[in-house]
């Protein structure tokens, strides 16, 4: 089953993944947040499976710059809108390895755990 990575291309920590990828050559299709948005239904689902809270990236300068009223009293359907409407808010890289497994965030140690031997 084909790997896919959504994220944004220009970010650090996807050049970090890409590179892992690349040199472990690991097979995937990207999907680039810019260029393509993000799609209701994925949001949703990834909500339900990790909790929206590990799925938004408040670190982030898209998130942090938000207005106080943005942030404040969040819930999964607030996140959701917000993570529409600036993608830049979804946390990344974000993998679906198939069979509903789900990696967030560049590790490693956790992308060998998951993906060698592919």
């Amino acid at each position: 089953m084909p790997i896919t990575v959504y994220g944004i291309k220009n970010c650090d920590t996807m050049k970090k993944a890409f590179a892992w990828l690349d040199k472990h050559g690991v097979d995937y299709d990207f999907h680039d947040y810019k260029s393509r948005g993000a799609e209701r239904a994925k949001l949703e689902g990834w909500a339900k499976k990790l909790g929206w809270e590990k799925v938004i990236n408040r670190a982030g300068m898209t998130f942090r710059k938000l207005p106080e009223k943005d942030k404040a009293g969040l819930t999964e359907a607030k996140a959701i809108r917000l993570m529409l409407a600036q993608p830049s808010m979804i946390r990344r890289p974000l993998l679906e390895l198939g069979g509903g497994k789900l990696l967030v965030g560049f590790s490693a140690d956790d992308y060998a755990k998951s993906l060698d031997g592919r």
